[in-house]
């Protein structure tokens, strides 16, 4: 009995150490879940507890509230009035009209319309509201406009139906727009297509656009007050309320990003308690405009935040939606997520942000989404996928023997059918781009149905790819192509070349900016290009004589990143003739040499090329007028790129020299700074071998 008496003991003594190790792991559990919960606010703690509810009791206003956030939007026009989140009334500017605070805008014009000032500016406002589904999990509302001949030179001529997309649990809501044009309409050009959210100035003074490019942003008084530069979107702050931003420069331009980039970006407000974070989520690119690489405009100074669809910029009305009297068309833009969160600590961008981005990562996932219930847009069981290789045969390689290089990295893609690299001027159909694996293989998933050209380009090599056949897409339809084979373009090797063929000028000599007019986002050289005024230092580098590269001399870094004009004096600007200097040892063979002539930009500009003769008439080739309508705009937007472009140019042997030879590149647009073209790779080639 003594025994059981003694066993008993450290029976009750392994119970009480068994209840304090689970009281332990507990509390672990506790603090581990808090941990997890204290981003949202706690939200995901009231995820299985929040349902939707639809407020439609006010005819002139509705509100929709998820237990998270609360929107409310005039009715029927569809704009929004307000946010309300995590104790917060409402987070957009309650200072602004109620209909420029969050809303939905287009910018169109009558065909053939090239004066800028004559583009109309039209936020959309529905004149017929619905509630398209309402219960505990969801709501969805529609805010739809028809066009009619009464509205003529007044409205945009397509039928709009602006939706916005509430359910249960997330922190945030969804919104999208279908565009529709039954037979009938008028001719139109569309240049612009967006969802604005105008942020409370006194809280979010902090903006996010990528994992390097976050800082404290001024205030739209900063602007007011500053000092107006070369254009009106670049400002010199120079009685800003924050001291600290005296002397930068401002610009909208100098955010941008592109398309395939374009992802996650928004506001961060500390003087909330806690602080709060607003952000734009765009789950898929299919719905923009000119494809993976195309720039376009993020958050910026306001505060703002913007879901770009569709827009000219960095690549100008070459990417207009231009459609024909009578010219049927539809598509769905979006869905985009506009994202809330919150964080337990002050000043912790960076757990906000780093939220922001996994759950840019949770919406990719899904998308695309299976929740929309237009029936104009695709879910994933009706769409279709493309799997293929690309493969690269260049003739220099193949004469000396080589094989077929694997499309490292390349882009590829399906757009409308056009020529080959017709898919970055493209703007009213939907694009599909992938990147391929280190052998070339891709797959291009969740495809909606259609007719498309595939379309390619691979850095290294100049000029773009086309498969020769039109695919089509079908509901659940799966394409797989045997290894495709991209013959860049080439007549014969490579004697000389100048850069890398990777649609960038950022290989050349990129300026430091002037200490006076910095942003000091990009002072450690960082996205220098970005920088304000860099166009000016090539008068400064230049101030009588052109740019002079030398082969076997001069490397990459000796090549201005972009060709401009000259400043004399009193604004005056004058053409620019740089020199290509290379020795030819050998003798000259008969028939063609060719120069290949790949440029990155183009901004109402016009280059002529000449072989040893620096003033004969015509040239021996020009380009042509290019850019010249509201052009990509590059130089002053501090873009590196644009649209691509390439010219392979015949050279007549009897135009080379044994011996020095000099190539003049002389562009003769020459009325304001930001005239010029962006080259982007140049090389000589040798006659076709026999």
């Amino acid at each position: 009995m003594m025994k059981m008496k003694v066993l008993s003991k450290k029976n009750k003594h392994v119970i009480l150490y068994w209840w304090f190790g689970m009281i332990v792991q507990f509390c672990f559990l506790l603090c581990v879940c808090a941990e997890k919960t204290s981003l949202r606010g706690g939200i995901n703690s009231l995820k299985s507890k929040s349902i939707v509810k639809l407020n439609t009791q006010d005819k002139h206003k509705l509100v929709v509230d998820n237990g998270i956030v609360s929107v409310s939007m005039a009715r029927p026009e569809g704009y929004i009035l307000g946010i309300s989140y995590n104790g917060i009334d409402n987070v957009l500017d309650s200072e602004n009209q109620e209909l420029d605070r969050g809303y939905f805008d287009v910018v169109w014009n009558e065909p053939g319309e090239q004066n800028l000032s004559k583009s109309t500016f039209q936020r959309i406002h529905g004149t017929n509201f619905s509630v398209i589904a309402a219960d505990e999990n969801m709501v969805e509302v529609s805010f739809s406009r028809l066009w009619t001949h009464s509205m003529s030179g007044k409205n945009v001529p397509i039928n709009i139906d602006i939706r916005y997309i509430f359910r249960s649990g997330d922190s945030g809501f969804y919104s999208y727009a279908i565009f529709n044009r039954p037979k009938g309409m008028p001719g139109i050009e569309v240049d612009q297509i967006r969802f604005v959210f105008k942020l409370d100035k006194d809280r979010f003074k902090y903006m996010a656009i990528s994992d390097t490019r976050q800082r404290n942003m001024p205030a739209m008084k900063d602007r007011n007050t500053g000092q107006v530069l070369a254009y009106p979107e670049a400002v010199l702050l120079t009685n800003p309320i924050n001291p600290q931003f005296r002397g930068e420069v401002d610009d909208k331009y100098q955010y941008s990003c592109e398309n395939k980039d374009n992802t996650v970006h928004g506001w961060i407000g500390f003087d909330s308690d806690p602080p709060v974070g607003f952000w734009m989520i765009t789950p898929s690119n299919e719905f923009r405009n000119g494809g993976p690489i195309k720039q376009d405009l993020t958050s910026h100074v306001g505060p703002i935040a913007l879901s770009m669809f569709v827009s000219t910029h960095y690549a100008g009305k070459e990417v207009t939606m231009a459609f024909q009297e009578g010219e049927t068309y539809k598509k769905v833009f979006g869905p985009v997520f506009v994202y809330l969160n919150t964080a337990s600590s002050e000043n912790d961008n960076a757990t906000l942000w780093s939220d922001a981005v996994q759950q840019l990562s949770k919406e990719v996932q899904s998308w695309p989404y299976d929740f929309p219930q237009s029936q104009d847009y695709f879910p994933p069981n009706q769409r279709g996928a493309v799997f293929g290789r690309l493969l690269v045969q260049d003739c220099s390689r193949y004469f000396e023997g080589g094989r077929y290089q694997y499309a490292n990295n390349a882009y590829v893609g399906l757009a409308l059918p056009g020529d080959a690299g017709s898919w970055q001027r493209e703007s009213k159909g939907y694009q599909f781009w992938t990147q391929t694996d280190a052998k070339g293989y891709f797959k291009i998933t969740n495809v909606v149905p259609g007719h498309y050209n595939l379309f390619g380009w691979v850095s290294g090599f100049i000029g773009d790819y086309k498969y020769n056949s039109t695919i089509t897409i079908t509901p659940g339809g799966v394409i797989k192509l045997n290894s495709l084979v991209y013959n860049p373009p080439r007549n014969g090797p490579t004697i000389w070349e100048i850069g890398i063929p990777d649609r960038l000028t950022s290989e050349f000599h990129v300026p430091e900016p002037y200490p006076t007019l910095m942003n000091k986002l990009y002072t450690e050289g960082r996205d220098n290009f970005r920088q304000y005024g860099l166009w000016e230092r090539y008068t400064e580098m230049y101030p009588t004589d052109d740019l002079i590269y030398t082969l076997g001399v001069n490397k990459n870094k000796d090549w201005f990143y972009a060709h401009v004009t000259r400043n004399t004096e009193n604004n005056t600007y004058e053409p620019t003739t740089w020199q290509i200097i290379f020795e030819h040892q050998h003798d000259l063979k008969s028939g063609n040499y060719t120069l290949q002539l790949a440029l990155a930009s183009a901004a109402d500009a016009y280059l002529q090329v000449r072989f040893n003769d620096r003033s004969v008439y015509p040239p021996h080739f020009a380009t042509g007028h290019i850019g010249r309508i509201r052009g990509d705009n590059c130089i002053q937007r501090h873009g590196i790129h644009g649209l691509y472009r390439l010219f392979s140019i015949d050279v007549p042997s009897n135009l080379l020299l044994k011996g020095k030879n000099i190539i003049y590149l002389t562009q003769t647009n020459a009325d304001t700074p930001f005239q010029g073209v962006m080259y982007d790779y140049i090389r000589l080639e040798q006659p076709p071998a026999t």
